[in-house]
């Protein structure tokens, strides 16, 4: 079986430090080619993976701001469908445009919706809702108006997480730093805590940074920056519990799963996604607002780390999500 992955060309795949798609597209790929797969990946020239590869600029729009973003995403997904008949099958991580090439070519499209960055973008997958074929990453990520193949939740290499059973006292806020993420939620809850909480992540709204957060900041209260593979895994294996009072809908969440990996339990807003990552009281608590947060911090005693990470790598493996996708690809193509 020949595979097209196609990757989003904002970061690198996988990506140095924020990348959530770039990591999942990756993710996918190199697990197909450790099942024997023939995999050409679609991404910027200097991501790194074990099968072909094949861009059209060296680095991603994101790392370098002199390049058109519309520009290099219509020149990267062209390139893919150009040379559609070389492959068997092309899995579309890159959300909505691909799919207008899809009836000028007869390689099925297997397209994972990462997200809706607005209702917008939706009539674009109720165009090709007869011919596409549509993952979500979770059950709560779903629109009513499309079809759906199956939910494949996010899979994630556990060998690059570090059980740790014995953790540090601080709490952890892992994200970029943007309303939906809930940084200022996160101290507040830290101070109301009386807990130490270490903020990592890509300022990704600048003033809410400079307004809610940063005036926050003292030695209770520290941003450290981005976060990569290599501070990741100390960062979130030490925490006493991830903070992820998010405010919006959140389709996955990387850093939830992520952290569980580690052993870590998460306190996260009951909204979107979290209860299919979580299950409250035995891998976290899931709340409603910030006093309920605080209580859930007094309770992490209760939580088994051992079984975080167990539950964590039951669901949220690449190997199970590299065979849930093999058994959607046969589905197609039978």
């Amino acid at each position: 079986m020949k595979v097209a992955v196609l990757a989003p060309v904002a970061w690198r795949t996988p990506p140095r430090h924020y990348g959530p798609w770039e990591q999942v597209a990756s993710n996918i790929a190199e697990g197909l080619i450790q099942s024997g797969v023939d995999v050409t990946l679609f991404a910027t020239g200097d991501s790194i993976t074990a099968g072909k590869l094949l861009s059209v600029c060296h680095v991603g729009y994101e790392e370098d701001r002199s390049q058109d973003a519309k520009v290099l995403e219509c020149l990267h997904i062209s390139n893919l469908m150009e040379k559609a008949s070389d492959f068997d099958i092309i899995h579309n991580n890159f959300d909505f445009l691909p799919l207008t090439y899809t009836h000028l070519i007869k390689t099925p499209v297997i397209t994972t919706i990462h997200g809706f960055s607005s209702r917008a973008i939706i009539p674009v997958y109720k165009k090709y809702n007869s011919t596409g074929y549509y993952v979500s990453i979770s059950n709560a990520d779903r629109s009513p108006e499309l079809n759906y193949l199956a939910t494949v939740y996010n899979g994630l290499n556990t060998s690059d997480f570090e059980f740790n059973g014995k953790p540090d006292d601080y709490l952890l806020y892992f994200g970029r730093i943007h309303p939906d993420k809930g940084a200022a939620e996160a101290i507040t809850i830290a101070k109301k805590s009386g807990r130490q909480l270490l903020i990592a992540g890509i300022i990704q709204d600048g003033n809410y940074f400079k307004e809610k957060v940063e005036p926050q900041l003292n030695s209770q209260i520290e941003y450290i920056g981005p976060a990569g593979p290599e501070r990741r895994n100390e960062l979130l294996g030490k925490a006493s519990a991830l903070l992820h009072p998010i405010n919006f809908s959140e389709p996955f969440g990387m850093s939830v799963a992520e952290a569980m990996l580690c052993g870590t339990p998460v306190i996260a807003f009951n909204k979107g996604s979290m209860p299919e990552l979580i299950c409250d009281e035995k891998t976290g608590f899931l709340v409603n607002n910030v006093d309920e947060a605080v209580g859930a911090v007094k309770r992490l005693d209760l939580i088994s780390r051992l079984e975080c990470f167990n539950r964590a790598a039951e669901k949220f493996s690449s190997e199970k999500m590299v065979d849930d996708y093999l058994q959607l690809y046969k589905q197609i193509l039978e």
